[in-house]
C-alpha cells in the first residue's frame, strides 16, 4: 500500500493543480467588473512567473548559457495562446460549451500529440480514464448556462485545447533541461509579456481598485505560482496524456465550488458527471502499477 501511494504522489501533484486552478472563476467573482480576462491572465502570469523567476536567479538557479530556449518559448506560447483561445471561445458558445470543449478535447490532444511527436503510445489504463472524465465533463456542463453552438466559437475552443496539450507535452521536455522552479518561472514571465497587447486593449484603470489587490495576488501565487510548481513537478514522472486528463479536476472543483460557496445549483445528470470525473480521476491516480517515465 506504501508503495502504491508513493508511486501515486506525482498524480496528485497534478490533481491538486488542477484543484487550484478550479478557484480561479470563483476568486474572479471578486474582481472590479469590466477587468478583461486577457488583462486577469497577463497579471497573474506576470506575478506568478515573475515571483519565481527572481526567486531562481537569487538561489543561482537560472543557468543563462545553456538554458532551453526552445522549449520555454513553446511552452509560454502555448499557455499563453491557449488563455486567449479558450476566453475568446466562451465569448462566441457560452461558459458550457466553451469549457465542455476546450477541456474536454485537451485529454485527446495530449494522447495524439505524444503518440504522434514523441513516439510514446498513451497506456490503456489512460484510455479509460480519460473516457469516464470526458463523459463526465459533459454531464457536468451540459444543464448550466446557455449553450450556444457557434462553430467558429468551438473551433477557437479545440484550438484551445490543442495549446494546453501541447504546452503539457512541451513542458514535459522542458523538465528534461531545467528545474521545474525556473522553468515555471520563465515560462510566466514570457507568457505574460505575450499577453501584454491583448491586456491593454480595454485599458488599465482597474489597476488602481485596491478590491483587485488580493484576488489578483491569489491568482498569481496559488493558481500559477504553486499550481503550476506542482503540475511541472508531477509532470516529471507523469505522462502529458495522463497528466491532462487529471487536469479535468479544474472544471470539477469549479463547479462544487459554484454549489458549496455561490449558491449554484447543480442537476442529478450533472452530479453524475461529477461521480464519472472521479472516478476517471481515480482510475488514473491509482490504476497503474508503474509510472510512466
Amino acid at each position: 500500500m506504501g508503495g502504491l501511494v508513493m508511486k501515486a504522489l506525482p498524480y496528485i501533484a497534478v490533481l491538486l493543480a488542477a484543484m487550484l486552478w478550479g478557484t480561479t472563476g470563483t476568486t474572479q467573482t471578486f474582481l472590479q467588473e469590466g477587468i478583461s480576462p486577457f488583462a486577469v491572465a497577463c497579471v497573474r502570469s506576470g506575478i506568478g512567473g515573475g515571483v519565481l523567476l527572481i526567486i531562481a536567479v537569487l538561489i543561482g538557479k537560472m543557468n543563462w548559457r545553456y538554458w532551453p530556449w526552445k522549449w520555454t518559448i513553446a511552452a509560454a506560447f502555448s499557455i499563453a495562446l491557449f488563455q486567449c483561445l479558450f476566453f475568446s471561445s466562451i465569448r462566441f458558445t457560452g461558459v458550457a460549451i466553451g469549457t465542455v470543449v476546450t477541456i474536454g478535447s485537451a485529454p485527446v490532444f495530449a494522447g495524439l500529440l505524444e503518440w504522434l511527436v514523441w513516439k510514446v503510445k498513451p497506456a490503456r489504463i489512460w484510455a479509460v480514464a480519460t473516457s469516464f472524465a470526458i463523459t463526465g465533463c459533459v454531464l457536468l456542463f451540459v444543464n448550466r448556462g446557455e449553450a450556444i453552438v457557434d462553430l467558429f466559437g468551438v473551433g477557437l475552443a479545440l484550438g484551445g485545447g490543442l495549446m494546453f496539450a501541447l504546452y503539457t507535452n512541451v513542458s514535459k521536455q522542458l523538465t528534461k533541461s531545467a528545474e521545474t522552479l525556473p522553468a515555471v518561472g520563465m515560462t510566466f514571465s514570457l507568457c505574460a509579456l505575450f499577453l501584454v497587447p491583448l491586456a491593454l486593449i480595454d485599458g488599465v484603470t482597474w489597476i488602481g481598485n485596491m478590491q483587485n489587490l488580493v484576488p489578483m495576488l491569489y491568482m498569481a501565487i496559488m493558481t500559477t505560482s504553486i499550481a503550476y510548481l506542482l503540475f511541472l513537478g508531477g509532470l516529471r514522472l507523469v505522462s502529458p496524456s495522463a497528466a491532462v486528463t487529471l487536469s479535468l479536476a479544474e472544471p470539477l472543483t469549479a463547479a462544487l465550488l459554484g454549489v458549496f460557496f455561490l449558491g449554484e445549483y447543480l442537476s442529478w445528470t450533472s452530479w453524475g458527471g461529477v461521480l464519472l470525473i472521479l472516478g476517471g480521476i481515480l482510475v488514473m491516480t491509482f490504476g497503474s502499477r508503474t509510472v510512466s517515465e
